[in-house]
């Protein structure tokens, strides 16, 4: 006879039997109202469709110039590395560090852990250092903040828009589509991929 599987709260180690849910329906512990787990919106092709744009998106993000800047006839145009490594020469080194790390190496950890998972899943087999990787998942995906820069970003151009004339550039409006796809991908019911990864090992 099937078996319904097991949940276990992340928060108070309740146990519950897993139900199929309805769109857009959240399951919470009954004892401390955590989120047990939700609707996943998404099977594994289109989570991995969506992987595939936000590394597209990255790259773009990050080789063209978020702004350009022009003052009295002279121009000039910032990348984000550009940035970073002008605060970097400007003495403080650890917002640049900071910075490097949550918009740019953070939020390409995710995209690549997320590539390495969803393609094997998806044909049906494990990948290598399965575990490893979910468990440095959950640990990235908290850290990648691109929609803080993005925002620090667009302060930033309305503050110089009366100083100087201030052009976005493609970089800007790819850190904008790149803060949607990051949020669908850290939407991505985790659970959900120890479960088909379970099937897939039977």
């Amino acid at each position: 006879m099937a078996t319904q599987p097991l949940c276990v709260c992340e928060h108070c180690d309740a146990v519950y039997r897993r139900r199929a849910l309805a769109r857009r329906e959240i399951a919470r512990c009954l004892r401390c109202g955590a989120e047990l787990y939700r609707d996943q919106r998404y099977d594994l092709n289109a989570m991995l469709a969506l992987t595939l744009a936000a590394l597209i998106v990255f790259v773009i993000a990050n080789v063209y110039p978020i702004v350009r800047i022009e003052v009295q006839g002279v121009a000039s145009e910032a990348t984000l590395w550009g940035a970073i490594m002008a605060t970097w020469n400007s003495g403080v080194g650890v917002v640049a560090a900071l910075a490097a790390a949550t918009v740019f190496f953070f939020p390409l950890g995710q995209i690549a852990l997320f590539l390495h998972v969803l393609p094997a899943l998806r044909r049906g087999r494990v990948p290598v250092h399965f575990s490893d990787a979910m468990h440095a998942l959950r640990l990235v995906q908290p850290w990648s903040m691109v929609e803080v820069f993005l925002l620090g970003a667009l302060v930033s151009v309305v503050k110089l828009a009366g100083l100087a004339e201030v052009i976005p550039g493609i970089g800007l409006w790819a850190f904008g589509i790149l803060t949607l796809l990051l949020t669908t991908l850290t939407g991505f019911d985790l659970r959900r991929l120890w479960e088909i990864a379970d099937g897939a090992r039977r």
